[in-house]
């Protein structure tokens, strides 16, 4: 017990580098935990884009691709699936409930997704939460209403009311618009952190309206142009969607809902489990994750050498201090543990110091961070996991220590006495 009184007046008189030395591993262990944390949220937020559903059903292709395009908007369908197929589906008696997706237009670089009624009423995302309304309605029998994801409403600045013009195709500046045919402003989706955040949403008659008058992707000229109003009056229901997000009755019947779908003989389709196609998805960025964690853990190493630094860098200065403790009667492992417990205390310093940062980061943030990126960071006890590795960096700084506890060890009494001050 006397020794570690005695190593901590001596991190006491030399307070000004052990404050920096606990400082700097405070921050790397801060960062450490901090990846760790976000990482282990981040998969949990990215598996639960989307929940609640039980498949996934689009054009036969890949189940990344069909994940890809119908809950990311990221890339486009390889074919549609005729209406016929939809409705066939959405009146399957295993079936609860049936959403239909239609992709293909964009506005300024964001998607255009056509939709029912039925996608603001069943569509969840993280733990079952609803989609909620900042402000406005949904759609209703108008085709030309759009909702907009709160993404789209702040980076756009639109208000409820505004005239939005939608593009053809999803590059950023498309040269064919839909001018003649502008949608209103009807409402505004509460941020999620999810890619519906990113999307414009409108009816599936507003989808079909908007080509009504094209042929073969080309716009219709002169007497050939439908007005808006005159499509209104029109019959628009789809003859095609994209893909279909489907709620069955029970859990136990998915597996053979998947198998009857995907050999449907009507035309090629493809079911996928979300969750599944979401943890195939996770793996292929897996590199990238295991790579920002190695990142940190060297972080953290550079920490503990410079621990190991300030130590071996003040140890010269100290030969005198040890000279004057063997001549008192301590022994040369009492100088060594000395050495040792002094590294310790700095490590256990700057562990206790960077966890208190990191609640403090997490409690600061915390709202910011899912609204802005749906992302949870909970104010939870560290997990098994980051006990490990708190008690990894613990056990690298005793380890650490014992570098100049060995070269204090071998130091001599009289080559210390024969210092010169």
């Amino acid at each position: 017990m006397y020794l570690l009184r005695l190593a901590l007046a001596s991190l006491n008189n030399r307070r000004f580098t052990a404050c920096l030395t606990v400082f700097a591993i405070a921050l790397s262990v801060c960062l450490l935990l901090a990846v760790e944390r976000v990482r282990t949220e981040a998969r949990a937020s990215f598996a639960s884009t989307i929940s609640g559903t039980d498949l996934i059903v689009g054009a036969r292709s890949g189940s990344v691709n069909l994940l890809l395009y119908s809950v990311f908007r990221i890339g486009n369908a390889t074919n549609n699936i005729r209406w016929s197929s939809f409705e066939q589906l959405a009146a399957s008696p295993r079936v609860k409930w049936a959403i239909p997706l239609s992709l293909g237009d964009s506005h300024r670089g964001y998607r255009v997704l056509g939709t029912s009624a039925a996608y603001f009423e069943h569509y969840r995302y993280g733990r079952g939460q609803p989609l909620q309304l900042q402000s406005g309605r949904a759609f209703a029998s108008d085709p030309f209403e759009v909702v907009l994801g709160a993404e789209v409403a702040d980076a756009l600045h639109y208000r409820l009311g505004d005239q939005v013009v939608l593009a053809h195709g999803v590059a950023t500046i498309s040269l064919v618009q839909h001018d003649d045919k502008p949608f209103r402003v009807v409402g505004i989706l509460a941020r999620t952190g999810t890619p519906v955040d990113r999307t414009l949403h409108i009816s599936l008659a507003g989808m079909e309206a908007l080509h009504i008058d094209w042929q073969n992707g080309v716009p219709a000229r002169g007497g050939g142009k439908v007005s808006a109003e005159q499509a209104r009056h029109l019959d628009l229901t789809p003859t095609a969607i994209t893909a279909v997000l489907l709620g069955l009755n029970s859990k136990i019947a998915t597996f053979a809902v998947q198998r009857e779908i995907n050999e449907y003989r009507g035309e090629p389709l493809l079911a996928i489990l979300p969750g599944v196609a979401l943890q195939e998805l996770w793996s292929l960025m897996g590199t990238a994750e295991k790579a920002l964690f190695v990142v940190s853990l060297f972080v953290v190493l550079t920490g503990l050498i410079g621990m190991l630094t300030a130590i071996l860098t003040s140890l010269n200065e100290r030969r005198r201090e040890m000279a004057i403790l063997r001549s008192v009667g301590a022994r040369p492992w009492q100088v060594a543990c000395l050495l040792v417990l002094e590294a310790f205390a700095l490590a256990l310093a700057g562990v206790l110091l960077g966890v208190a940062l990191l609640y403090l980061a997490i409690a600061a943030s915390q709202g910011y961070v899912q609204a802005q990126y749906g992302l949870y960071l909970p104010l939870a006890l560290p997990s098994a996991y980051e006990w490990t590795l708190l008690g990894a960096i613990l056990a690298a700084a005793l380890l650490m220590g014992v570098v100049p506890a060995w070269r204090a060890y071998r130091q001599s009494l009289a080559d210390g006495l024969s210092i010169r001050l």
